[in-house]
Parts: structure tokens; C-alpha cells; sequence
């Protein structure tokens, strides 16, 4: 049965990680509060360095009640068990989107008169 909003606990829960799919960058949290599991995605982890987590390992998390990959619940935030959370200052904390920039380059030809000499720069 599935928490209400009301009996959710406002900080976060201790749990354990069930599997870790590594190349995917994504696996399955358990706790008592997010029975079948909680989906997390690596980029909600809060730790230094490079963002994984081991099957097994002890974590704290927040969560989300949505569907998710088959999932009712969607970790917001993860970190190590009896670690403080590493939040990463050049990364803002409400994106959870994939996000990427392309610019291309269009150098001119003399013969068709757009552009400058060093070409057209567009943001698509």
C-alpha cells in the first residue's frame, strides 16, 4: 500500500540499494516507506566524484510518489548511508532533464554573399 502525502516523512529515509545498472545509470532503491522499490537515476546522486552506487549499499534518499518505468516511486535525491550529501555547485539542483547545447558553424562562400568572412554562428 502506498504512502500518503501526509504520512511521507518530511526528511529523508534510510534504505538500501537492490541493483545498480551501471551502463544504464539507474537502479532500484528499497526502504519500508517505498514498497516494490524506488527508481533512481544517477543524476540524482549526491555524491564527490563519479555518480554510482554498489547492490547492497546503505543509503538515505527523498522521494517522489509517480510512475516511473514501472515504478511508483522516483528517488529526488541519494547519497551514502551516515554521509553528508555532496551537492555539486556548478550543477543547478531543480534540473532532472538530459540538456545539450549544438552550435554550428556555416562558413560563407564567397560567391553567395551571406555571411561574414568568419561565418555564421547559430544556436539551434
Amino acid at each position: 500500500m502506498a504512502t500518503t502525502e501526509d504520512e511521507r516523512p518530511q526528511g529523508p529515509v534510510q534504505g538500501r540499494v537492490r541493483v545498480w545498472h551501471e551502463q544504464k545509470g539507474w537502479g532500484v532503491l528499497d526502504s519500508e516507506l517505498t514498497p516494490g522499490g524506488c527508481w533512481a537515476h544517477f543524476s540524482h546522486l549526491l555524491v564527490a566524484g563519479y555518480r554510482s552506487l554498489t547492490a547492497g549499499e546503505a543509503v538515505s534518499f527523498t522521494f517522489e510518489e509517480v510512475d516511473q518505468d514501472g515504478f511508483v516511486f522516483r528517488a529526488l535525491e541519494v547519497w551514502p548511508a551516515g554521509q553528508a550529501p555532496v551537492r555539486r555547485e556548478d550543477e543547478p539542483d531543480d534540473s532532472s532533464a538530459f540538456h545539450s547545447t549544438l552550435i554550428i558553424h556555416v562558413d560563407a562562400d564567397e560567391d553567395d554573399g551571406g555571411g561574414d568572412e568568419a561565418g555564421d554562428a547559430r544556436r539551434v
